[in-house]
């Protein structure tokens, strides 16, 4: 039943992250891209958990841990670089 569920759940998130990268290579201005992307990571993430759930290892609960971090100070990063036009002072 789990299988079932599982493999539900992956083509919707691989349904999500499709129509973000859409978003991300077509966005009208580039803070709709960075959101895109910002969300992409997060389906991404989900996808490393399910792909944990799956499989029943705890590994990929790490791994979605550190891409989180991964993805959050990518975000500020690009904000930054919108706001000010440099991400380094």
């Amino acid at each position: 039943m789990i299988a079932i569920a599982c493999t539900i759940a992956f083509v919707a998130i691989s349904a999500a992250m499709l129509l973000c990268l859409y978003r991300v290579l077509v966005g009208p201005d580039m803070p709709t891209r960075i959101l895109a992307l910002d969300t992409l990571t997060i389906n991404a993430i989900a996808l490393v958990v399910l792909t944990g759930i799956y499989w029943d290892t705890g590994l990929y609960f790490e791994a979605a841990l550190l891409f989180a971090m991964v993805g959050f100070l990518t975000t500020v990063a690009y904000c930054k670089y919108i706001l000010r036009g440099n991400v380094m002072e």
